[in-house]
C-alpha cells in the first residue's frame, strides 16, 4: 500500500478588498487542521491568493498587474511554505503568474514535504473571452488577462506517486487526464473557480453546473485509472457566485469524499496509489488496447469538421 492522505482544502469565497496577508492565515488555518488529520498532502484552489479577478474588466495595466506574483514563494506566502514545511505537508495551489519576461499564466504549483517546488502548471484551456461583451450576465474574462499555458501537461514523481496538475476548465476536457494517464499519472489535482451561473444560458442551475463538473473528474478518473483531487473556491465574492463540489475521486471513478459547505472546508481521504494498478493492467492497459492509429484527428484538427457527403 502507498497511501498518501489528502486533503482537499476548499476556499469560502476572497473579496476584492482582502488582502494576500488575510488569504494565507485562512489557508494556514487550514493546513493546521490538515496536520491534525496527518494529512501528506494538502491542494489548495485554483487563483487561491485573491479573488477571481477576471470577472472585472480592466483597461490600467497597473491595476491589472496588481493581482499577478512575480515570484514563488514570496513575502506574502512564505509562512504557508514555511508551516507546510515544519508539518511535513506537500502542498498545491494556484495564483496568477507573470515571468521576468512579462508573460502572464494562470497557475499552480506543487511542492514536496520540505517546502520545495518540484512541479509547475500553467492552465492551457483558458475559457471566456478577451473583449468586454454586453450580451453576457457578468464577465468572464481569462483570455484577456492571461496566456494559454506553455507547460503542457507534466507529471512528477512526489511522495512515492506520480502526480500531475490542471486547472478549473481543463477538468472538463479529456486530452487533458489522457495524456497524463500516458505517463502514469496515479494522482491528478485540479483547482477551480467556477460560478454557480452560466453567463450565457441562466437556466442551467447550480445543480447541473454541479454534476457536469463531477462528471468530468469522475470520468477522468475512471478513464485513466487514477485519483483525481478537485477543489474549489466558491461563495459570493463581491456579488458574484461560485460553486463549491470539491471531492476527491478514487481511480474507479466514485467520489470518496465531498465538500458540505460553500466556504473554507477540509475534505481528507487516505488514497492508496496502488489502487491504480488494477484498471491500468486490465480495461485500461493502454499499451495493449489503444490503437493510436486512428486517433491522428485528435491532434490534426481543432474545430469540427463534416465529412464530405
Amino acid at each position: 500500500m502507498r497511501e498518501i492522505v489528502i486533503g482537499g482544502a476548499q476556499m469560502g469565497p476572497i473579496q476584492r478588498t482582502d488582502t494576500r496577508a488575510q488569504v494565507v492565515d485562512r489557508m494556514l488555518a487550514l493546513l493546521d487542521q490538515a496536520r491534525g488529520a496527518c494529512c501528506d498532502l494538502v491542494v489548495f484552489p485554483e487563483l487561491a491568493l485573491t479573488t477571481f479577478f477576471p470577472r472585472w474588466y480592466m483597461e490600467d495595466p497597473a491595476e491589472v498587474e496588481a493581482w499577478f506574483e512575480t515570484e514563488m514563494p514570496n513575502a506574502a506566502t512564505q509562512p504557508l511554505f514555511d508551516r507546510a514545511r515544519t508539518y511535513g505537508i506537500a502542498i498545491s495551489f494556484g495564483y496568477a503568474e507573470r515571468t521576468p519576461d512579462g508573460h502572464h499564466f494562470n497557475t499552480s504549483i506543487l511542492t514536496d514535504k520540505a517546502g520545495e517546488i518540484v512541479g509547475k502548471y500553467r492552465k492551457i484551456h483558458l475559457p471566456g473571452h478577451s473583449e468586454y461583451d454586453h450580451d453576457r450576465a457578468f464577465q468572464h474574462l481569462e483570455k484577456r488577462y492571461f496566456e494559454p499555458g506553455d507547460l503542457g501537461f507534466p507529471v512528477w514523481r512526489n511522495l512515492d506517486a506520480w502526480m500531475g496538475m490542471c486547472i478549473c476548465n481543463d477538468r472538463r476536457w479529456p486530452e487533458v487526464y489522457r495524456v497524463m494517464g500516458l505517463q502514469g499519472a496515479e494522482l491528478i489535482m485540479l483547482g477551480y473557480n467556477t460560478p454557480s451561473v452560466n453567463s450565457q444560458a441562466s437556466a442551467e442551475g447550480l445543480e447541473q453546473r454541479l454534476y457536469h463538473s463531477d462528471l468530468s473528474m469522475t470520468a477522468g478518473a475512471y478513464q485513466n485509472a487514477s485519483w483525481v483531487v478537485g477543489v474549489a473556491k466558491a461563495g459570493d465574492e463581491d456579488g458574484h457566485p461560485l460553486m463549491a463540489g470539491s471531492i476527491i475521486v478514487d481511480p474507479n471513478g466514485f467520489v470518496v469524499a465531498r465538500a458540505e459547505t460553500e466556504g473554507d472546508e477540509l475534505i481528507v481521504y487516505p488514497c492508496d496509489m496502488d489502487l491504480c494498478a488494477f484498471g491500468k493492467s486490465t480495461i485500461f492497459d493502454f499499451a495493449r488496447h489503444r490503437r493510436t492509429e486512428h486517433y491522428g484527428r485528435i491532434t490534426a484538427q481543432t474545430g469540427v469538421e463534416y465529412p464530405d457527403t
